[in-house]
């Protein structure tokens, strides 16, 4: 991030962010049988999609003032310029090169999505479309207003392929929304602004029993977050998400959140509360319906299963340090994004103490699901 973004930064604080969990010096060579390091990255990670063929993309997150914006990550932890070096050098306009990119999916159809929220230029929020088979853009959608508010955080996306849609979380604060964009005319609608299943809760968000906070006009504050963890289920009929401070889960169906002639309150009524959980900032759906959850506050990652009940799935304080972003590879295998995003400085009171490496994890899902996820 550009110091120029750090006042802006901080005023989003109360819309982006969880905890802070304990980083060792010299971690040991290989992780717990339950959890294995796909790869070490001298850069801090975003989010990540894997691509039908296996490859791992990132995004690099703009707390960590990276260079690059998205890359495709190597084995060794060398990483690519994703789609190219170009798109990785700030433009003029940011219509056509990246400015600050967090939610990534490679859909069915091989094309990656990735969302630019354009927060370190003050650029237009924007959507961006490559397809990986022909190595070629597909389509740039932009995000103006008033589908985004000047407080927007455009963070996490979900690909619909099933109805042609994609699906965004917009943490900003009492305002937090869903955006429901049509790939195919580009247009995008704003839907449950200021619903419970959206903004933050009266959470506090700790961490080895230090509640989270943050500095903002020079004083202490404790974050509130709103909606970010986002997913689709495998068959697309409905979407999972909720608020980062928060300890519910919710869906609605995409029949409904695709209905533009459905009335706000009606849509508003239909959402459910699904589940209970914990603090999360990532989510993922296989296709036996199991729910997968960043338990950034317990160095853990957590499961719902269809019995709509949470339990811990593994635990490791070690290497799940934030645990942020899922995706689902070939071969059953979900990746996992450690990011140490709580040691960052605009979330650690203006002091950076994260520290290389950060980590491309993966362990065995319960079951296969849609790739990409």
């Amino acid at each position: 991030m550009r110091v120029h973004g750090m006042k802006r930064f901080s005023l989003l604080l109360t819309v982006l962010v969880t905890a802070g969990l304990a980083w060792a010096d010299s971690p040991p060579a290989t992780a717990p049988a339950a959890i294995e390091v796909f790869a070490k990255l001298r850069e801090g990670p975003g989010n990540l999609t894997v691509t039908p063929d296996g490859r791992v993309i990132v995004s690099l997150h703009q707390f960590f003032e990276t260079s690059l914006r998205v890359a495709l990550v190597e084995s060794d932890g060398k990483l690519t310029p994703f789609p190219n070096a170009e798109w990785n050098t700030p433009g003029l306009d940011g219509r056509y090169s990246f400015d600050s990119v967090l939610g990534i999916q490679c859909d069915q159809r091989g094309v990656v999505w990735m969302l630019d929220n354009g927060l370190r230029g003050k650029s237009t929020p924007k959507l961006v479309g490559w397809d990986l088979g022909e190595n070629r853009l597909v389509k740039v959608i932009p995000l103006p207003p008033p589908v985004t508010r000047p407080d927007s955080f455009v963070n996490d996306l979900a690909v619909d392929r099933a109805h042609d849609r994609i699906y965004i979380a917009d943490p900003a604060g009492e305002r937090s929304a869903l955006i429901v964009v049509d790939i195919e005319t580009g247009d995008a609608r704003r839907v449950l602004e200021g619903h419970p299943s959206v903004v933050p809760e009266n959470v506090d968000m700790v961490i080895d029993g230090r509640p989270l906070e943050m500095l903002q006009d020079g004083k202490a504050v404790r974050p509130r977050v709103g909606v970010n963890p986002i997913a689709l289920d495998a068959a697309d009929q409905w979407l999972y998400f909720g608020p980062m401070s928060g300890t519910s889960l919710y869906r609605a169906r995409t029949s409904d959140l695709g209905d533009a002639s459905l009335p706000a309150m009606a849509l508003a009524q239909r959402v459910e509360r699904y589940a209970q959980r914990p603090v999360s900032d990532g989510i993922s759906v296989d296709g036996d319906g199991n729910i997968y959850i960043s338990a950034v506050a317990d160095h853990a990652i957590g499961v719902i299963g269809p019995d709509q009940q949470y339990r811990v799935l593994v635990r490791d304080e070690q290497y799940l340090s934030w645990p942020d972003a899922f995706s689902l590879g070939p071969n059953g295998w979900m990746y996992v994004v450690a990011n140490q995003l709580h040691k960052t400085a605009p979330l650690n009171g203006g002091t950076k103490e994260a520290r290389a490496p950060y980590y491309v994890l993966r362990f065995r899902a319960l079951a296969p699901g849609v790739v990409g996820r």
